[in-house]
């Protein structure tokens, strides 16, 4: 389902839904300027290194920097969006990403598809075909997305969560052994400890049966790297221990 503010819904078998904000042609375009820039000093650099040989093979050596500024252009975008899953140095300056459409892991044919295409998307001079498809589809996806079937989404700049609404200050078992409180704090990976945090946030969201599910894999991920004595976890629900763990974790 797209919304007017340019957001995609994606519902997981689960029942899960995540609301990823699209980029705006604008933000695109931006990013795509400071990949370009450095893709032209790297070109330079080559090219001043390969010029160092015109006077032992002059022919051959103008034929390499064609070669080499075509594979630079080409396998610049595809090498850093492979490697650095779906961004480049121009999208992480705006934290823009792309993203398989259905919310899955990026394959690398649709890094290739979408960069192949790129040349189409640049006719006939500044994107004008590419930023065209931006604004007419409902994905924000240019052609090379369509093709790739990817879509490029815009992360936000997160800001530190008010625990204090979020969790009330009622009584949490798992401050009274703040030795472990401490060990789960240091041992917790980010990724688990925003995992567990969004699920807080979004649990109103999920439907009932998603929502258990959910809470009983996070507990059980979490009572993995801490175990808590039985006397502060037994009768807690799973959501609860889960709203306990993430009250030691952030605040």
């Amino acid at each position: 389902m797209i919304q007017k503010r340019r957001t995609l819904n994606i519902r997981t078998p689960e029942g899960i839904v995540f609301s990823l904000e699209l980029a705006s042609p604008i933000s695109r375009f931006l990013a795509l300027v400071v990949d370009k820039l450095l893709v032209l000093v790297l070109s330079a650099v080559i090219t001043a290194v390969l010029n160092m040989f015109r006077l032992v093979a002059f022919d051959l050596v103008g034929a390499a920097i064609v070669l080499a500024t075509f594979a630079v252009s080409l396998g610049y975008p595809i090498a850093f969006e492979w490697w650095m899953r779906g961004q480049t140095p121009g999208k992480k300056m705006f934290r823009l990403q792309v993203m398989d459409e259905q919310g899955l892991r990026l394959k690398f044919s649709q890094v290739v598809i979408r960069n192949i295409v790129r040349y189409v998307d640049a006719l006939p001079a500044f994107y004008l075909v590419g930023g065209a498809a931006c604004l007419a589809t409902a994905r924000a996806q240019r052609l090379g997305d369509i093709a790739a079937n990817t879509i490029v989404v815009q992360h936000r700049r997160l800001q530190e969560p008010d625990l204090d609404q979020l969790l009330p200050d009622k009584y949490n078992s798992f401050r009274e052994y703040s030795h472990l409180a401490a060990r789960l704090r240091q041992s917790v990976s980010p990724r688990v400890g925003a995992l567990a945090l969004q699920a807080v946030l979004r649990r109103d969201a999920l439907e009932e049966n998603a929502r258990l599910r959910l809470f009983a894999e996070i507990r059980e991920h979490l009572a993995g790297i801490v175990t808590f004595p039985p006397e502060c976890a037994e009768g807690v629900s799973d959501e609860q221990y889960v709203r306990n763990a993430v009250d030691v974790i952030f605040r």
